[in-house]
């Protein structure tokens, strides 16, 4: 007799996983297969006995044990028939996951017929060994390299301190300076502008009034290397259309694969618009995943009309393609 694997697999994007139960009108218990969310490979497990509880918890390894997880999220029990009703629990904050018994959900309502698990991981976190706070593992990637730390901090220091300034950079609502030197090595753009005979060049002013100084500030931070987290956080749109505009490739990378990394209902639309403008396919697909695959467009539907309102044809196309893919899948 032959096992239907799927039966057991999660599905997984950005920091949202589901798993689908097709038929457990049978069965008293299902594990689900492993599933990789930040650091940690993950269970999830549903059991019936006078009720109904599911269990989420990282698989047990060295890790687990010496760093476990502290983990922030949200499930929902949802029925992936009909209207789609759902059950949710209350959000849980900074909660340390172990092993099988620090996260379960009891559930009295009987459930028929198919129904998803869906958990969206907001934060996962681990304790440095030494003690202290909790550090997001999201949050880590920007931490400079200690051998480079010395000439970043210096020329962040060139930039705030405006040492040395060769050129004014007029932004929407103010004005700072910069350098040629440093603009033109980090962009072919800027590159161009200081080697022909432009007003760039002859009159040492850039003009971006498409930008306001607070963005323009945080562009030149990244520019020149010393861009903190939540700044670059703050400003990842208005940074991938700098990127663009100004041929800045590792910057535009960069904001690529922040915005695959929080995609949810508030934002989808929004980044599946730039994503289709600023040809990223990583972000496209995960965000027609998002709202396809794991059910979202149905939890956003007014929104969704707006969309289809405004949004260009072939990204409209896109996305029906992909709910005609999903159906054939049915």
């Amino acid at each position: 007799m032959s096992t239907d694997h799927s039966a057991y697999r999660v599905d997984t994007t950005s920091r949202l996983a589901q798993w689908r139960i097709d038929n457990f009108a049978s069965c008293t218990y299902r594990k689900s297969d492993p599933f990789k969310m930040g650091l940690w490979n993950w269970h999830l497990s549903v059991e019936k006995n006078r009720g109904l509880f599911v269990r989420l918890y990282p698989e047990h390894s060295n890790l687990t044990r010496d760093n476990p997880p502290i983990a922030s999220f949200t499930v929902r029990l949802v029925s992936s028939v009909g209207d789609r009703k759902a059950l949710v629990h209350p959000e849980i904050i900074d909660k340390r996951l172990k092993n099988n018994d620090d996260c379960i959900w009891g559930i009295e309502v009987p459930l028929t017929g198919r129904f998803i698990i869906e958990v969206e991981f907001l934060d996962l976190k681990t304790a440095p060994p030494e003690g202290g706070e909790p550090c997001s593992i999201w949050a880590e990637g920007f931490t400079q390299q200690q051998s480079n730390a010395k000439a970043l901090a210096s020329l962040g220091r060139m930039l705030m301190e405006s040492i040395h300034t060769d050129i004014v950079i007029n932004a929407s609502d103010g004005s700072m300076g910069a350098h040629r030197a440093v603009l033109a090595a980090r962009s072919p753009v800027f590159h161009g502008m200081f080697s022909h005979n432009l007003k760039e060049k002859e009159l040492s002013t850039i003009d971006i009034s498409d930008m306001p100084i607070e963005v323009c500030q945080a562009f030149l931070c990244y520019i020149y290397g010393n861009i903190q987290h939540e700044e670059f956080l703050s400003h990842r749109l208005a940074l991938l259309r700098a990127a663009d505009k100004y041929d800045i490739s590792d910057l535009k990378e960069a904001c690529h694969e922040s915005l695959l990394q929080d995609i949810d209902k508030k934002n989808v639309l929004e980044r599946l618009q730039n994503a289709s403008l600023y040809q990223l396919p990583k972000l496209k697909t995960s965000c027609l995943r998002y709202l396809v695959k794991f059910g979202k467009i149905y939890d956003i539907r007014d929104d969704f009309n707006a969309f289809l309102q405004c949004a260009d044809r072939d990204l409209i196309a896109e996305v029906f393609n992909e709910v005609l893919s999903v159906w054939k899948g049915f």
